[in-house]
């Protein structure tokens, strides 16, 4: 019989979020895992895996539980630009943007699940009277990601707030 668990699961997949939402993917190692979740290295294979499993168990979580309620709100939301303003302000989307540029490209796992968020993304900012076969939600998607990439490193909250004001025009002129 094995030792009984020692740690929080869920407390450190939450610490995995935040480590792996400022680092790169391959530019932490086990020994920084064990170090920064204070977990021993054989419970974290036990339990995940690998390193590959812990950051999959992270990514989903944190597609779950901080990007998808943001979705929600900006697609139910009368005003989706202050909405997705004020969702933005509040939610870091470090780990989503970072496993987009990095592993999306190399980790058809990880891929499917940035790709469902995406599609996800479309049709929140578009909104429930969006016809069917727009091919503006990509569009604006991608330029309210690149403006919150760029408020994010020099704090221009102008530009994202532009940028949302978007999603009201467009729905508006429909």
């Amino acid at each position: 019989m094995g030792r009984p668990r020692t740690f929080d699961e869920a407390e450190v997949v939450r610490s995995a979020v935040d480590l792996f939402a400022g680092r790169a993917y391959d530019g932490i190692s086990i020994d920084d895992l064990v170090t920064r979740l204070g977990v021993h290295r054989n419970s974290l294979y036990k339990t995940f895996g690998s390193k590959r499993g812990l950051y999959l168990t992270a990514l989903r979580w944190h597609l779950q539980h901080q990007v998808r309620p943001l979705l929600a709100g900006i697609g139910e939301s009368r005003d989706a630009a202050q909405a997705l303003e004020r969702a933005l302000a509040g939610t870091d989307l470090g780990l989503f943007l970072l496993a987009t540029v990095e592993r999306a490209p190399v980790d058809p796992d990880v891929a499917g699940e940035i790709n469902e968020v995406l599609t996800e993304f479309d049709a929140a900012v578009e909104g429930p009277d969006a016809p069917a076969d727009s091919r503006l939600a990509g569009a604006l998607t991608a330029t309210i990601l690149g403006l919150h990439l760029r408020a994010r490193i020099s704090a221009d909250t102008d530009a994202l707030r532009a940028g949302t004001a978007l999603i009201d025009h467009i729905r508006d002129s429909r």
